[in-house]
């Protein structure tokens, strides 16, 4: 286990640590908080908004076990000029406003039972569906979009339905893996020796050599990890937007990263999973990856979804030009 990360606020920097819990929905105390587009009342996202990245965020103190929505512990928020504000501080946001050029709120994670905040709402009818995926991913006309068919049926239902989903911050899964090799992959491709993690965003950054391609997670979805004595279950492969190549605290921004990505890993690094045992885990506890089981079954399943996807994206996308 190389390094732990936590992200007390969606689409802000976030703090490493040396030991993380992890329970039913993912890393203890992660995106109990995002800040509010009030203007276009969505949850704002750095995929739309990257200034957000260049401001960081950490817990004013430990954490008690009942954390979580609707109890969302105070937050410090370090701002690109040095200033310093707290959750209870009504001046944060304005400072959040002036950050971003139009008027923000920090919000605390509702209840689950509360769907207000993650709701979808109607959007610049010119903002067509695979224009907002193309823009996301920083994918132009012509080529070709992200292979959705690896992502459920039941995720691709809920993000019909919610910007995030409900009870989270997060945009899909609940913890999100990387390992040093890719890093040093996708590093390579750019002539350096490896990238610096924080462009990627994860919670666990695993210390793993690869004999292989360079990119391990792209072969552990379906396969479980266990991590000192958490388990988890590897979703799917994570989808890279064009976060990674924007300017964060200390980092400047770097396009080569997305089109670097999309030539050598096929736009995926890092792996999606959820939690299927929580508990503790250090930086150091030993990794063991247990492999999933190959179905043809499920190889067909698949390919039929890609087809199914790839002509609804055909015509869409010739549709909404």
């Amino acid at each position: 286990m190389a390094a732990l990360w936590r992200y007390p606020v969606k689409s802000l920097g976030g703090e490493a640590l040396e030991q993380l819990e992890f329970g039913p929905r993912g890393v203890h105390g992660d995106r109990l908080w995002a800040v509010r587009d009030v203007e276009r009342d969505i949850t704002a996202t750095a995929r739309r908004l990257p200034v957000l990245l260049t401001a960081t965020a950490r817990y004013c103190a430990p954490i008690a076990a009942d954390a979580g929505p609707g109890n969302a512990p105070d937050v410090e928020i370090t701002f690109p000029d040095g200033t310093v504000l707290r959750s209870d501080d009504p001046a944060v946001h304005a400072k959040l406003s002036e950050l971003a050029g139009r008027e923000m709120r920090l919000t605390a994670l509702p209840p689950a039972s509360d769907t207000s905040l993650h709701r979808l709402r109607p959007t610049d009818p010119a903002n067509s569906p695979i224009a907002s995926l193309r823009s996301d991913f920083g994918i132009a006309d012509g080529q070709k979009l992200p292979d959705l068919s690896m992502m459920r049926i039941s995720d691709l239902t809920l993000l019909a339905r919610y910007s995030t989903p409900p009870g989270m911050f997060v945009d899909l899964a609940p913890v999100h893996v990387m390992s040093t090799a890719s890093l040093a992959t996708i590093g390579a491709e750019l002539g350096e020796a490896a990238l610096d993690v924080r462009r990627f965003r994860p919670n666990v950054l695993l210390d793993v050599d690869d004999p292989g391609d360079g990119l391990p997670e792209s072969h552990w979805t379906g396969g479980h990890l266990t991590l000192g004595g958490v388990v988890l279950e590897v979703t799917m492969p994570t989808i890279r937007c064009v976060i990674p190549s924007r300017a964060q605290a200390g980092l400047e921004v770097d396009r080569r990263i997305t089109r670097a990505v999309a030539e050598r890993a096929d736009r995926c690094l890092g792996s999606y999973c959820w939690v299927d045992s929580g508990g503790a885990v250090n930086v150091g506890d030993e990794v063991a990856l247990t492999p999933h089981r190959h179905s043809v079954l499920a190889d067909a399943a698949r390919r039929g979804k890609r087809m199914v996807f790839g002509l609804a994206t055909a015509v869409v996308d010739r549709v909404t030009r």
